[in-house]
Formats: structure tokens, C-alpha cells, sequence
């Protein structure tokens, strides 16, 4: 099974000089945790829900006047809309990242494969399984 064939599509992005409150409204408008930063059609970043909490509020930022670029992850995890769902669910694992950017080979964004993407549209079990156990895996022991 290749990415293409559960990843989420289309995907919302935002301008990393767009303000946190436009990307926390654009998440609430589609119902979505992350959105790609995208600069001249290019992927410069994501930004989640999650690095909204932790990066502003629990900063004491203002999201009025504090742009996406200054709390969006820069180092994205990418593979291509053909990647086997194996290959894409060991780089989730190496990286310890629950989405992957997914692009088309002209390199403009096609998707976004997530956790929940693998748990909802997988069809085989034990693979589905498999790759959400090694996905999963806490990142830190407390």
C-alpha cells in the first residue's frame, strides 16, 4: 500500500508571516491539528495545534502580533505520495513524528499522512498494528 492511498487530501497551508490567530482560525474552520507552512510553494515548516499551546500561550505570547514563522517546526519530515506505508511508517518512527508531509515529485505538498490517517484507512490489521505500535512508542520515559 503506497502513502497516496490514505494520506489526507487537499491540504490547508499558511504563510509564515501570517499571524497565530489566522492559523489557530484556519485549524478551527477545517477542523485540523497542523497546516504546512508554505513560502513561494515551498514547504518552510508546520505548525500544530500543540505548538500553538506550548510555544505561545504557555510562552505568554501575543497570537495577534506573533508570526507562524516564530513557533513553526522548520525540520520537516517529507516523503512522496508513493512511499509503501512500511518505509513511511519507519521514518514516523526514527523521527518520532506522528504526521509526515506527503509530496507529489514536483514537490508541491499533495497530503498529509498522519497517526490517524494509518489508524482510520488501513485495511490489513496486523500491519495496521504493527506500524502503530513502532509509531506510538512514547519518546521520552517520564
Amino acid at each position: 500500500m503506497e502513502v497516496k492511498e490514505i494520506m489526507s487530501s487537499p491540504v490547508e497551508a499558511i504563510s509564515p508571516d501570517a499571524m497565530i490567530t489566522e492559523a489557530a482560525d484556519k485549524m478551527k474552520e477545517f477542523d485540523i491539528g497542523v497546516l504546512p507552512v508554505m513560502k513561494q510553494d515551498k514547504i518552510a515548516g508546520m505548525i500544530t495545534d500543540r505548538d500553538i499551546v506550548v510555544r505561545i500561550i504557555a510562552e505568554r505570547l501575543n497570537p495577534q502580533n506573533t508570526p507562524v514563522s516564530r513557533v513553526m517546526t522548520s525540520d520537516v519530515v517529507c516523503c512522496y505520495e508513493d512511499t509503501g506505508m512500511e518505509e513511511a511508517a519507519r521514518m514516523m518512527e526514527e523521527k518520532k513524528v506522528h504526521r509526515l508531509v506527503v509530496l507529489g515529485h514536483n514537490q508541491t505538498v499533495a497530503g498529509i499522512l498522519s497517526v490517524g490517517d494509518i489508524a482510520r484507512k488501513m485495511k490489513d490489521e496486523h500491519i495496521l498494528y504493527e506500524i502503530l505500535e513502532r509509531v506510538c512508542e512514547p519518546a521520552r520515559t517520564y
